[in-house]
């Protein structure tokens, strides 16, 4: 079965950016005040561009951009790997919350893979 995709919004890699990046604020809501601009500011920051990246380089008109974009959104998730890994030794955050989370980043780093060897044999076929 194929699912029509009409924008960025439908395709699963950005719907799971996305809800990373929520879970990345829910987690961060409960960080100490000091740490707002911080750690906090950071890991938000990083998880927010996860997505973006997803949908801007979706938004561009080649192959090549659009990878490239997803490159970008693949180093931010390496971000947010490292500032919840971070924040788990600081005591910030309890380990069962940034397991889950970081399960998270793994399964979307693989749809990121996936997607820019996808693009890159399309790329190299046209």
């Amino acid at each position: 079965m194929f699912v029509t995709i009409n924008s960025y919004r439908d395709l699963r890699v950005w719907q799971a950016g996305i809800a990373l990046a929520e879970n990345c604020y829910r987690l961060t809501k409960a960080f100490p005040r000091d740490e707002l601009y911080g750690l906090v500011a950071q890991m938000r920051r990083s998880a927010v561009s996860i997505p973006a990246n997803i949908a801007e380089g979706y938004g561009r008109d080649s192959t090549n951009s659009y990878v490239h974009f997803l490159r970008v959104a693949q180093g931010s998730l390496k971000e947010v790997e490292t500032h919840l890994i971070l924040s788990e030794r600081l005591d910030l955050a309890k380990e069962e919350k940034t397991s889950l989370i970081l399960n998270d980043c793994e399964e979307l780093g693989k749809m990121l893979r996936a997607l820019i060897r996808t693009l890159d044999a399309r790329g190299s076929r046209e």
